[in-house]
């Protein structure tokens, strides 16, 4: 740390997904040296599905000088349209005038692509190195790994996803991820029998669940599937059921549904079935529980701090966001006040998109009365609702080289 000015000169990044190389290279751009350190033994290159990678994110990536890597690995859609179970068109999202579209990327290929521009950069990332402790002290803070190694730098950030070790360290209180209602199921397939969607994607409120999906000209198409379930089910539990159960499950509870399901499911190879999990996010804050962002010497980014539930499209987006601004912090004030400066900048913004994306996920998990309420009601609100007022999720433009005050 500079002696003179309290600034942070080196950074432990605990985490290696998709926040980790984010924040370093923010880091790095800032004149912070940084090491991201993983858990696993390798990278992550051929997990996850598709994902939607919002504006906001996009242009958060632009500040670091990544945004192009990640346009050459992604597509541009046209927007989101809407339907009831039974066809009928209940909305359409095109993009917004003067904001460029989100782009849809397989998350291994946004990984692969933020990894190697890391790498190209000269930060190192360690694997094999799983966090169980810190400890502060005048000179910096050192991390203690499950295989007994240590590492020392002036900062730990924790970009250590959703069950994040860093915030149970800096909070041993901090509330458990908040579960929402549904499982998430998808897949990857060639279907020649569903005709392309012409660059939107279509997502159905179905009787029984949540489908969507997306059909490229070349014939390649995507799923997922929200199934509402009453209790959390994780990624092993689904597939002790297995992959040929889940898609004759799926197919009967779609099977009453307008939408193309029943062939896109039939398409999907057992193999290339991708689980997902139980939807969660961090709780909003109440009287008597709040997430802290930080303590002493140690800071949270990205799900570790502020995780909405896939139903935003913008989980990589406000990672991606809330690591430039860190690094700015972190850049320009002494280390109380940057981690202080970066929770006052950040904090508002993704508890409100937590908040709208609650609404979202109470809608995919409606039952038989609710789901005929909404789709009486959902027509309405979006013909009132004026575009524009959702265009402060995707304008959040980043200016780095401007001293933070």
């Amino acid at each position: 740390m500079d002696t003179k000015t309290g600034k942070v000169r080196s950074a432990l990044v605990v985490g290696g997904g998709i926040a980790g190389p984010v924040t370093a290279m923010a880091l790095e751009q800032a004149g912070i040296k940084a090491t991201i350190f993983e858990a696993y033994d390798g990278p992550a290159e051929n997990v996850g599905g598709g994902m939607g990678l919002s504006p906001n994110g996009v242009q958060a990536l632009d500040a670091i000088g990544v945004g192009d890597a990640v346009r050459a690995v992604s597509t541009p859609t046209e927007g989101l349209i809407l339907h009831s179970w039974n066809g009928k068109t209940l909305a359409r999202f095109g993009t917004l005038p003067g904001i460029d579209p989100t782009r849809f990327v397989m998350r291994a290929e946004l990984f692969g692509a933020l990894r190697r521009a890391a790498e190209e950069r000269g930060i190192e990332t360690v694997y094999g190195k799983r966090i169980v402790d810190a400890t502060e002290d005048a000179d910096g803070v050192t991390a203690r790994f499950e295989d007994g190694t240590t590492a020392t730098a002036d900062v730990l950030i924790g970009a250590d996803g959703l069950r994040s070790t860093v915030r149970r360290l800096i909070d041993p209180a901090a509330p458990a991820p908040q579960f929402a209602g549904t499982a998430g199921f998808g897949a990857m397939v060639h279907v020649d029998d569903v005709p392309p969607t012409e660059g939107w994607m279509h997502m159905t409120f179905g009787k029984r669940c949540f489908f969507a999906w997306q059909v490229f000209p070349d014939g390649t198409g995507i799923w997922f599937i929200n199934l509402p379930v009453p209790q959390p089910l994780s990624v092993n539990q689904q597939r002790e059921r297995g992959a040929a159960y889940w898609l004759d499950h799926l197919r009967q509870l779609c099977a009453d549904d307008n939408t193309p399901a029943a062939r896109m499911l039939a398409a999907t190879e057992p193999e290339t079935m991708l689980f997902a999990g139980s939807a969660e996010n961090m709780p909003l804050p109440t009287k008597t529980s709040r997430v802290a962002w930080s303590r002493g010497r140690l800071v949270l980014t990205g799900d570790a701090a502020h995780a909405p539930s896939s139903s935003s499209g913008q989980g990589a987006s406000l990672a991606a966001e809330s690591a430039v601004e860190l690094a700015r912090c972190l850049r320009d004030l002494p280390l109380p006040q940057a981690l202080a400066r970066y929770e006052e900048l950040r904090r508002p913004r993704v508890e409100r998109i937590i908040k709208e994306t609650a609404r979202t996920n109470s809608r995919k998990a409606a039952g038989p009365v609710a789901r005929v309420i909404r789709d009486a009601l959902l027509p309405t609100m979006f013909k009132l609702a004026k575009p524009e007022s959702r265009a402060w999720q995707f304008r959040y433009p980043i200016d780095f080289d401007a001293p933070v005050a």
